[in-house]
């Protein structure tokens, strides 16, 4: 089962461009799932440029841990 997925475009001088048709249907997905999103970044060879909002928004979801497990 998954309970977290991190989403981040590649970075560096070579990096591809992401289609953000895909983050998108990735983070609908996780969604329906209740699966936690997190978006790390739009990537590119600028990404702090690029930036990481995904619709305005910024996706800093985290899987929550029981502390129990643990123990």
């Amino acid at each position: 089962m998954i309970n977290w997925l991190i989403v981040g475009g590649e970075s560096g001088h070579k990096a591809r461009n992401m289609n953000p048709d895909w983050v998108l249907d990735i983070q609908e997905q996780c969604q329906v799932a209740k699966v936690a999103f997190f978006f790390k970044q739009w990537g590119g060879k600028n990404k702090k440029k690029a930036g990481r909002e995904l619709n305005w928004q910024t996706f800093d979801e985290m899987h929550e841990v029981e502390l129990e497990s643990f123990i």
